[in-house]
């Protein structure tokens, strides 16, 4: 069967809108994730800038953090203990320090903001691994000493699986500028070599490229990450990069389409940015009501069924 496994969530943000949901609506969101086989969800970053999820006295002495009115990350806990779900902690995003090239600042700062997580939800039985939200598309040497750096860190706190998805420099998201295809290949052979033995997944994005060049990355990926002993994941993206604005929920043909081109590239574990916006019954936006729907009837299709308490709508 085809199908998603799991989902991110984005509500420290910079270039999709809040949904301003209560408990209430998160609780909807994540039963409604459950009725269509979603057992993972992955916080895309628990800080970006002077924003986070969760009251940290080290983001406030460090970057001066907003106040945190809501702890979203025991909220997103409690609701993935609730549905059965494993939670995978995304790490804080200065947008600033990594992106001059101050990498150990960036990864001090995520020491220390980690050692301060783990102490206060290391216990919970939903963390079950990290994401390392710096994205990179090509080789930098920089992020990958702070993957390598992080990633001994991480591990001697709490050795849970240690998740990246990275991103293609490609077409839709570069125009002219975009890297070719044997370019990325090369610069990702250097690549895995640096990532074997620090990160565990790696779930690149999938709406940077045209679906003719699709099969051909979704191919090449696979294969150097076994070659490094790397799970290879697909991140599918639910918004629609090739419409003029940013960024509408993904027309459903598109979304089964990407999925069935990870499927035929043995790609078995499919993850999407972003449910709860793009393809949620509770989103913000009506379209993504209508693609939960057609998906959840092409999961039926496939044999895909709910437990009685969670059926599909």
């Amino acid at each position: 069967m085809i199908k998603l496994k799991g989902t991110f969530l984005d509500e420290i943000t910079h270039d999709i809108p809040s949904q301003n949901w209560t408990e209430e609506e998160w609780d909807n969101d994540f039963r409604a994730m459950q009725a269509v086989g979603i057992d993972t969800v992955i916080l895309i970053r628990a800080g970006y800038r002077q924003r986070s999820v969760m009251p940290s006295a080290v983001l406030k002495q460090e970057v001066e953090i907003y106040p945190v009115y809501t702890d979203l990350l025991d909220l997103f806990l409690t609701l993935a203990e609730r549905y059965g779900m494993d939670l995978y902690f995304g790490l804080y995003d200065s947008g600033r320090f990594w992106v001059e090239g101050n990498y150990r600042q960036e990864i001090t700062i995520n020491k220390a903001f980690t050692d301060e997580v783990v102490q206060a939800y290391g216990h919970r039985k939903a963390f079950s691994g990290w994401y390392m939200s710096h994205e990179i598309s090509r080789y930098d040497e920089g992020v990958l000493d702070l993957y390598a750096e992080m990633s001994d860190h991480l591990r001697g706190l709490m050795d849970q699986p240690i998740l990246i998805s990275p991103y293609v420099s490609g077409v839709n998201q570069f125009g002219s500028e975009a890297v070719t295809y044997e370019q990325h290949t090369r610069e990702w052979k250097k690549i895995f070599r640096h990532l074997e033995g620090s990160v565990d997944i790696v779930a690149f994005q999938d709406g940077q490229v045209g679906y003719d060049e699709l099969p051909g990355y979704l191919s090449v990926h696979k294969k150097l990450a076994e070659e490094h002993g790397i799970a290879s994941w697909g991140n599918v993206e639910s918004f629609d990069r090739e419409m003029p604005i940013k960024f509408p929920p993904l027309p459903f043909h598109k979304l089964r389409h990407k999925m069935e081109l990870a499927h035929q590239a043995g790609i078995e574990h499919l993850v999407t940015f972003e449910f709860s916006h793009f393809m949620s019954p509770n989103s913000i936006y009506p379209a993504a009501h209508g693609l939960y729907k057609q998906y959840a009837a092409w999961l039926r299709e496939q044999g895909f069924r709910a437990d009685q308490t969670n059926k599909l709508r």
